[in-house]
């Protein structure tokens, strides 16, 4: 006898797809509970006009990828070190 048919294959994919946005959600909580909330800067630009400097908070993109990805699968406790790591890059 087969399983529950394309119902049962959609729940489960729902499923999934909530615990993931889920983690997602908590691990960006935790990198604003560590780094203080993040802010979004609007900046136009005119054509012809000379590019920008790029915003202080790409210098520590790697830092701030490596705690996210650690997050995702650690707990705080465990991911300590990449927060240490991040930390130090914005001082």
């Amino acid at each position: 006898a087969q399983g529950g048919g394309m119902m049962s294959g959609l729940a489960g994919s729902m499923m999934s797809g909530m615990a993931t946005g889920v983690g997602m959600s908590v691990a960006n909580r935790a990198v604003d509970a560590v780094m203080g909330p993040r802010q979004t800067e609007v900046v136009h630009r005119h054509e012809g006009a000379p590019a920008a400097a790029a915003p202080a908070s790409d210098k520590c993109q790697f830092e701030n990828d490596q705690f996210k990805q650690c997050m995702t699968t650690g707990t705080a406790d465990s991911c300590k070190g990449y927060a240490d790591m991040l930390k130090q890059c914005m001082a």
